[in-house]
This record gives structure tokens, sequence and C-alpha cells, in this order.
């Protein structure tokens, strides 16, 4: 005994005594949607924390990468983490400078050496780990002067 394909009752003709489908068709469902396709690579956030972790290198990297340089948000955190590791680097020269003119003077060799250069350390450290913790939040943080620069490069 033959069933129909529509509604699943007992076929004895042509067509379905319930429905009234042909007995040979195939049913009329619709072939199930294609799944989405998934997006390739980092979220936005981790992307955009990861542009800080080694400064001038992963923010050039992020800058050349196919997906992320086409995302304001992480260019935007790319080119702030370049300019912040350029201007540290700045800032580090400058301090090693002052430091090896005032060697000679006894009491403010000692404080440049000592103290300064620690503290210096610890603000960009303390500065880097905040920016990719707000990157990673998904906030926006702009640096007075790099930031308003990295925003004009995006």
């Amino acid at each position: 005994m033959a069933f129909c394909s529509q509604c699943g009752s007992a076929v004895e003709n042509k067509f379905c005594a319930q429905c009234g489908a042909a007995a040979g068709s195939a049913p009329a469902v619709s072939p199930p949607p294609a799944p989405p396709a998934a997006q390739a690579g980092l979220e936005e956030n981790l992307a955009s924390a990861l542009c800080y972790l080694l400064g001038l290198l992963t923010g050039v990297l992020f800058l050349v990468l196919e997906p992320y340089n086409k995302n304001k948000t992480v260019r935007f955190h790319a080119f702030q983490a370049i300019f912040l590791h350029v201007g540290g680097i700045a800032a580090f020269i400058g301090i090693a400078i002052v430091t090896g003119i005032f060697h000679f003077v006894p009491f403010l060799g000692t404080i440049f050496a000592a103290i300064l250069y620690p503290a210096l350390s610890l603000g960009f450290f303390v500065l880097w780990l905040a920016l990719m913790y707000k990157a990673y939040s998904r906030e926006r943080w702009v640096l007075p002067v790099i930031g308003e620069f990295a925003e004009k490069q995006v």
C-alpha cells in the first residue's frame, strides 16, 4: 500500500483522498536554509586589544592583514598603538639623554637614573594595560595627542 508524501495517509488511487496530492509526487518541502557563513578571524574587540600587545609590530600587522584593515575600530587601535609605541621610544631616548647629561652632577644623576626612568616605565606599562583592557571592553579610549592623530589616519 502506498502512502501520501504530503500528509502520510494511505493512497489507493492516483490522488490522495485526504489532501488531493498526486500519489507519486515529491513533497513540496522547501530546502532548509543555508547556515550563515562563519566569520573567519578574530572578534573586533580581541583584534583591537591585540593591536597593543607588541606595540609597533602588532599595530602594523593589523593594518596589513586583510579582514582587519577594513575595520575602522581595529584601524584606530592599530594606529594609536603604533603612535604610542613610537612616542614611548622617543620618551625613553629623551630620558636616556637627560640622564647622561646629569650623570656627572652628583645628586641629579641619581634622581634621573633611579626615579625618573622606573616611573616612566611603570607609567607606560599601566597605560598599555589600560588601553588593552578598554579596547577589549569595546570602549574607544582616545589619548590626548596620539589618539586624535590616530583618528585622522582612520
